[in-house]
């Protein structure tokens, strides 16, 4: 009975340090969405990125609304692609990874899709 409870115990603590572990990661490289960062710190970005796509913020709002949230974007429209991109800056890596941006596309004047894209 005492081997068990043993055995249980670690499990729990195992769990308890891998939470702890799980939290600080995620604290560490992720923040929520403010408009006023984003506007402010472009190398900053990607930390807020994956909470702005997520909470899908930005679906059905029209450009004028986008530009006031996120601000101007590094391009625009190309052609018949209705589109912003921003500069998310660059999130810590091991390796030498492709500049990422976030990808605002409009369809009839309205965000249909936000998502990255790699240049």
């Amino acid at each position: 009975m005492i081997n068990k409870l043993n055995r249980t115990y670690k499990l729990v603590l195992l769990f308890f340090i891998a939470s702890i572990v799980t939290y600080s990661l995620i604290s560490l490289f992720e923040e929520p969405f403010d408009t006023d960062q984003w506007k402010s710190n472009w190398s900053e970005r990607h930390k807020m990125v994956d909470d702005l796509i997520e909470s899908r913020l930005l679906i059905g709002r029209r450009k004028n609304e986008v530009l006031q949230l996120l601000g101007n974007p590094k391009n625009t429209s190309k052609g018949n692609k209705d589109f912003f991109t921003y500069r998310l800056g660059n999130p810590p890596s091991f390796f030498n990874s492709e500049p990422e941006y976030l990808m605002v596309v409009f369809v009839n004047g309205k965000v249909d899709k936000v998502t990255l894209a790699i240049d």
